[in-house]
């Protein structure tokens, strides 16, 4: 197999039900760099670690030299302004700082952990909403509503409105499919799709701005603390971010999470009797199946020694998390699904400034879902496997999980 192939498989949908053999290749050349013009990826845990530490990589794209033709290193084209996830210090950790005093500690530390109840309810609701039927899709069923309706909730989006944008989030996400032969109208249908969407939250953002509510949105578009206060452009594209982040990991999280339990009864079994077993689960979860696999938007701004390998100034990095998690440098017997393990330090969420915003929110989530699927599932099985996965090797996941059951408990 040569270097070449081997990045073309990774990212070959024929792969996606399981990638893990191609990383462990990957793995034995820490640093690829398969083309001249092509980018340098990066495999190894603490090589991937240190990276997301390292001031000079950088998530700017106007800082790349070596002309992008891949559609996973293309940036947003969108007229919204960058999110700070696209951004350097200090405008990302100014723009962070702010989106973060109305998410969590400091200014509301109790936010995510006093929704514990209302998350329990909408999981109790979907579940029985199952009826009498005893076979479900999991993802259209559950994994999918669930975190949607929390984040319309805590935004202040309408609930209603779900399927207006999720018409528009759909070929947003498509738009990191790494199939370099996407077409020209993909990516036209992508950039139309976030005007689209910018424009539907400008007008929820003239709402809040006349009549302030409980929500996300309104503290964005009220903010006034010691960084100032964000432009009308900065909050929608930072509302843009969290209606798509707040959801689209976290269906991934939970389907993967259902699909591993039922691939290993056993942990199913146990969580069913002890739900607090869910934190170690969803934490295993996060290194054994991350629902984000890999990082492709990262440029040096400095030539950088990786493994002997100098990287130059100007090229772009791909971060391989997914890869990173099962690295037997890090972490023994790794690719056998282990929640008892004692240090499950992953990659999952990332690390560094950019590491995931939303990690407490979709934490307690996967928790709550997870130990409720099992509890409430009389004797559930797989009723295909591998399932059918979506096109995309970023935020990687089961396009349906189908799923038989004895019994819905009460």
């Amino acid at each position: 197999m040569t270097h070449a192939t081997l990045l073309r498989r990774i990212t070959d949908f024929a792969n996606r039900a399981d990638p893990y053999p191609l990383y462990e290749e990957l793995r034995k050349t820490p640093v690829l760099h398969e083309e001249e013009d092509g980018p340098y990826v990066i495999s190894s845990y603490w090589d991937i670690k240190g990276l997301l530490h390292d001031p000079r990589i950088s998530s700017d794209f106007t800082n790349l030299t070596v002309a992008a033709d891949d559609e996973l290193s293309r940036p947003e084209a969108t007229g919204l302004p960058p999110s700070f996830i696209r951004l350097d210090p200090p405008e990302h950790d100014r723009l962070r700082r702010i989106a973060n005093s109305s998410f969590g500690p400091p200014h509301r530390p109790t936010r995510i952990d006093s929704m514990r109840g209302e998350l329990a309810r909408i999981v109790t609701d979907l579940i029985d909403g199952f009826g009498n039927a005893r076979q479900i899709d999991v993802v259209d069923q559950f994994a999918y509503p669930f975190p949607v309706t929390v984040i319309c909730r805590l935004l202040g989006v309408p609930r209603e409105d779900e399927p207006r944008f999720r018409a528009w989030v759909d070929p947003i996400v498509a738009g990191l499919d790494p199939d370099t032969r996407t077409s020209a109208d993909s990516e036209r249908a992508a950039q139309e799709a976030r005007l689209q969407l910018g424009m539907y939250l400008n007008g929820l953002v003239e709402q809040r701005t006349r009549e302030p509510r409980e929500d996300m949105l309104s503290d964005l578009v009220n903010s006034h603390g010691p960084d100032g206060a964000m432009t009308t452009m900065e909050v929608l594209s930072t509302a843009v971010l969290l209606l798509i982040a707040g959801h689209e990991t976290t269906v991934n999280l939970i389907t993967n999470g259902m699909l591993t339990l039922l691939r290993h009864p056993e942990y199913l079994r146990r969580l069913r009797d002890d739900p607090g077993l869910s934190v170690k689960i969803v934490e295993e979860l996060l290194r054994y199946e991350p629902p984000v696999q890999l990082v492709p938007q990262r440029t040096c701004i400095a030539d950088i020694a990786v493994r002997g390998v100098t990287i130059p100034k100007g090229s772009r990095i791909w971060l391989v998390l997914a890869a990173g998690n099962r690295d037997p440098e890090r972490f023994p017997d790794p690719d056998r699904f282990d929640p008892d393990r004692e240090d499950i330090q992953h990659l999952g969420f990332g690390s560094g400034i950019h590491s995931c915003f939303g990690a407490p929110l979709a934490r307690l989530e996967a928790q709550i879902a997870l130990s409720e699927l099992a509890r409430r599932l009389g004797n559930p099985s797989l009723l295909e496997d591998p399932p059918p996965y979506r096109p995309n090797a970023v935020l990687r996941g089961p396009r349906h999980l189908s799923v038989s059951f004895d019994e819905l408990r009460p």
